[in-house]
């Protein structure tokens, strides 16, 4: 009975040694797992951090008053047909985002920073950007310019992009006014009460 049970202690022993070393092989190998998948996660962390930047870059340095845009070869015609497809997006001031909104500049900034090409983030730095021509000679794709919406107050204030000049200029615009958003609006004797300027930064428009 004594042998008996000391080979049953024996072969205890053996199945707990047996057990304890498939735990810490499993237990390896699942570390081993776990570190692989922290590195895949570090590396497509850094290729998003990366992408992030990449796409914000143009949005977090714009260019400074006066400075000259490049256009990049882009058509003013493309910059407005993109503009349109953003009719009816909210103002939201301060914003450039379209999944939340945009106010005047931000808009602007929203539209050429999808071609790629960099603009003043404020209404008031593009006093100087660019070449004055008359609201007569104004084609699709200048820029108009107006004070804010107290006409008294001169400075630079509002802005929106020119989309026709038959009959009458017409321009979009991201505005807290009635509409609340981007919309399409005629130069109307209110605005022109408020109007500074029409500016052009396409060569294309000569």
């Amino acid at each position: 009975m004594k042998s008996c049970a000391f080979i049953w202690q024996i072969v205890f022993c053996v199945m707990l040694a047996g057990c304890d070393a498939l735990s810490k092989k499993n237990a390896a190998k699942g570390e081993q797992n776990l570190r692989a998948v922290d590195s895949l996660a570090a590396k497509d962390s850094a290729v998003l951090d990366t992408a992030l930047a990449d796409r914000t870059a143009i949005e977090h340095e714009p260019l400074p008053p006066s400075a000259t845009v490049d256009t990049k070869g882009i058509h003013p015609n493309d910059i407005v047909k993109f503009a349109e497809t953003r009719i009816g997006v909210p103002y939201v001031y301060g914003s450039t985002d379209p999944n939340v909104g945009f106010d005047c500049s931000g808009f602007i900034t929203h539209v050429f920073n999808h071609f790629g090409i960099a603009v003043p983030r404020s209404s008031i730095d593009f006093t100087n950007v660019g070449k004055d021509v008359t609201i007569q000679q104004a084609k699709k794709g200048d820029l108009i310019l107006f004070t804010g919406t107290n006409p008294a107050e001169r400075h630079v204030g509002h802005m929106g992009i020119v989309v026709s000049n038959a009959d009458t200029l017409r321009f979009i615009h991201s505005t807290s006014g009635k509409a609340m958003g981007v919309t399409i609006t005629p130069l109307s004797n209110y605005y022109m009460t408020r109007f500074v300027r029409v500016t052009r930064i396409f060569p294309e428009n000569d």
